[in-house]
């Protein structure tokens, strides 16, 4: 077995107050105070914040690494639509080629869009613009689609020159790990004694992990999808997943955390080789071997992989089964000024 990377251990690291912790701590109070500072600046005025026209809701963690954010937005949107409104998404669109504002589309690469807009994009069907700059995102987002009464910010919670009217905060069963900030722990910010102002809790674990009330997410597998049929828009069924269980299944996940995916395919009984990728990893080859009859890739990985490049691998799509639960309906609704008004931003 080859030994763990940095980052593996820096993430176990992240989860306790051990020796790599302690030695990177006074690393993580300069982090602290700068990101202290930036946070007054706002406050005071003298960094502008910038507002949109129709209300802005940040769906965002404090804590790095994929706790959930992408599933969260999906699942707003639906509700969102359930409830008569229009919402549409902004991002930064990590790792793409470029800064610019760009609109994604269906067809584009995910080198352009970024792999989790152009996931957000083909499993929403809504607008998803993309940009460093998320007020000019959403900006360029209304002007092309009027009809949007309400933007989904992903991933900004610390962006604070974008206003928001409310925040869904994500949490996974990491919680707030061993409390400290980056580098010697998983926070972008500290944990206040009390939930942020307008803000709704969702945990994407199986119960609480951090004191903060909040809501907990229902999550599971809804099976698996040929890449073929998923690029369709065809919906993936628990019938071929449980197919697979009698398979040499190999599981590939280019994710923050791909154990979790491992785990999740396992509790459905199937029994899998791993093979975890980097985050964000490209596809730009295929990283299987030859010859490996079935594989299992997460959505986000799906974006980067098309079916005429399997070479003969049947590839396997699976999709999460993802609510919120409502409680969380009420308590965000509550939040959420209405299509017409607007409270005033945070």
């Amino acid at each position: 077995m080859s030994s763990p990377t940095f980052a593996t251990r820096l993430q176990a690291a992240w989860l306790r107050r051990g020796p790599l912790a302690i030695v990177l701590w006074p690393v993580s109070l300069l982090f602290g105070a700068v990101a202290a500072l930036r946070r007054l600046l706002f406050r005071a005025g003298l960094k502008a914040t910038g507002h949109l026209p129709v209300p802005v809701v940040v769906v965002g963690n404090l804590i790095v690494g994929g706790a959930g954010k992408t599933p969260t937005t999906l699942a707003l949107v639906e509700l969102l639509r359930h409830h008569g409104r229009t919402p549409g998404i902004v991002s930064r669109g990590f790792g793409r080629e470029g800064d610019a504002v760009v609109m994604v589309e269906p067809g584009d690469a995910a080198a352009t869009a970024g792999d989790e807009p152009l996931l957000l994009r083909l499993r929403s069907r809504a607008p998803v613009a993309v940009g460093r700059d998320r007020i000019a995102a959403g900006e360029t987002l209304l002007s092309r689609h009027p009809e949007v009464d309400v933007i989904l910010s992903d991933d900004g919670l610390q962006h604070l020159r974008l206003g928001r009217d409310a925040q869904v905060i994500v949490f996974d069963e990491r919680g707030a790990g061993n409390g400290w900030l980056l580098p010697a722990g998983p926070l972008r910010e500290p944990v206040t004694t009390a939930v942020p102002p307008r803000s709704v809790v969702v945990y994407n674990a199986s119960a609480p992990s951090t004191p903060w009330p909040g809501h907990v997410a229902r999550r599971g597998l809804a099976g698996v999808v040929e890449l073929a049929a998923w690029w369709r828009g065809e919906p993936a069924n628990l019938d071929a997943l449980h197919a697979l269980r009698n398979r040499p299944v190999l599981a590939a996940a280019g994710v923050a955390r791909p154990e979790r995916f491992f785990g999740m395919l396992r509790d459905t009984g199937l029994t899998v080789t791993e093979l975890p990728l980097p985050d964000h990893h490209d596809f730009a080859t295929v990283p299987w071997p030859a010859g490996t009859p079935d594989v299992v890739v997460t959505e986000k990985d799906a974006v980067k992989l098309r079916p005429e490049a399997s070479h003969g691998t049947r590839v396997w799509v699976a999709t999460l089964d993802f609510a919120l639960g409502p409680a969380f309906e009420a308590e965000f609704l509550r939040l959420l000024p209405p299509a017409a008004a607007r409270l005033n931003p945070i």
